[in-house]
């Protein structure tokens, strides 16, 4: 893991990374819905091959904030640059062909598909074919079949899942659907994916090979990794940087140790004490 440094706007990035254009930045990020502020003034840098945590409280915002960064919400204001590029009037569709891939708190797999077509799926953004040719299956239609079956196979290789490609999706344990999900976004060829609550209702075996996992993809696909978890064991032990939310509001950025020992961050997650508390 390397060092966090200080990049120039007013961020950290591992050291690797400062001679590179950042993958993702958001410049005072807000989302009102109503009379609510959902997210406010929400910034961060994340470096191009680094792994990242998002934390805070139940309802502090996060997945509102995934769900601004992959236009399923448009925000009230602010901007979100990906790769450069600003995703502002951007479609959902539109923004994971710019590069952002995502998983979600609940998975939503074809469950009566199987496994190999469910990572099939996530290949649209590389077939290029039209609705007649895939009738007819000419104009090279059967050459970039097999291209997507063996990309989607060898994804399933990645996570030692090619031996269930044939099964139902909805068949397979529940880490194996966690993966699964993690396969098929990797299929959209992304530049960081963003994974919510990945480690969510697995053992503690199944946490220490999603770790693995997270830190493979990193390295073999060259890519950043954005993930939102409530596992702090999981969350220190595999973020560079990490960036906490409480009630909608950016409370601390920086390093795993830098966070642990934030009182900001204590306060949040354990609440203030009162005066007169024994310890206090």
């Amino acid at each position: 893991m390397d060092k966090m440094v200080p990049y120039p706007s007013n961020s950290i990035v591992p050291e690797r990374d400062l001679d590179k254009k950042p993958i993702l930045e958001t410049h005072h990020l807000g989302v009102d819905f109503g009379g609510l502020t959902a997210v406010d003034d929400f910034s961060i840098t994340v470096g191009r091959t680094e792994i990242s945590g998002l934390i805070g409280p139940n309802g502090a915002g996060k997945t509102t904030v995934f769900n601004l960064l992959t236009n399923v919400y448009q925000p009230t204001r602010g901007d979100i640059m990906l790769d450069g590029m600003t995703t502002a009037r951007k479609t959902c569709f539109q923004v994971n062909k710019m590069g952002i891939a995502r998983t979600f708190q609940n998975i939503r797999l074809f469950s009566n598909m199987s496994v190999l077509d469910n990572v099939k799926i996530g290949l649209h953004n590389s077939i290029n074919q039209n609705l007649f040719s895939a009738m007819t299956h000419l104009f090279n239609y059967g050459k970039s079949e097999k291209a997507a079956r063996d990309e989607a196979m060898s994804l399933l290789e990645f996570f030692d899942m090619q031996d269930v490609a044939d099964s139902e999706a909805g068949s397979l344990p529940y880490g194996a659907q966690r993966r699964l999900e993690i396969a098929r976004a990797l299929a959209t060829h992304p530049k960081i994916i963003l994974l919510d609550e990945p480690a969510a209702g697995m053992n503690p075996s199944e946490t220490s090979e999603l770790m693995e996992n997270i830190r493979r993809i990193r390295d073999n696909f060259g890519i950043a990794v954005l993930l939102i978890e409530h596992d702090m064991k999981l969350v220190m032990n595999i973020c560079e940087g990490i960036c906490v939310l409480d009630h909608g509001k950016v409370i601390a950025k920086g390093s795993p140790d830098e966070i642990k020992s934030n009182p900001k961050v204590i306060e949040a997650y354990l609440g203030k004490k009162k005066e007169g508390d024994a310890n206090a």
